[in-house]
């Protein structure tokens, strides 16, 4: 009884990249519906919107949307986006705190939190109109 408590403790303890990487499944039934804000460094990040049909639309809260798509690749959830020049890869932990996501382009470059579901609409302007 004492061995699995302290069993227990230890992988509580452990750190997110430790913990199982999401599949593909698991990712869609925690994200689809929602808008997760997300974090770096404790300063705001982004946020996205998740739909159906594993839909997306990102933005660096700057009121500047890229709608994409999102689908899974060697146990790495991938993104792309209208106007990008090919995916972006991460994988995603599910911890107590929300989701953890590791960039695997480059992996030392970030490492985002998920900062909360806000549940509304995200603010997106319109095109930008030059004359």
């Amino acid at each position: 009884m004492v061995r699995v408590a302290l069993i227990l403790i230890a992988l509580a303890a452990m750190p997110a990249s430790a913990q199982s990487t999401l599949s593909a499944e698991a990712f869609d039934a925690y994200t689809r519906g929602k808008t997760l804000y997300y974090g770096n460094d404790g300063e705001a990040y982004g946020v996205e919107r998740y739909l159906e049909g594993r839909r997306v639309v990102w933005s660096f809260l700057d009121g500047k949307c890229k709608d994409g798509i999102w689908y899974e690749e060697a146990g790495q959830i991938c993104f792309v986006y209208e106007d990008s020049d090919g995916p972006q890869c991460w994988t995603f932990q599910q911890t107590q705190s929300g989701l953890v996501a590791q960039f695997r382009n480059d992996p030392a470059a970030t490492e985002l939190y998920e900062a909360r579901d806000m549940g509304d609409e995200m603010l997106c302007y319109g095109p930008d109109i030059g004359v």
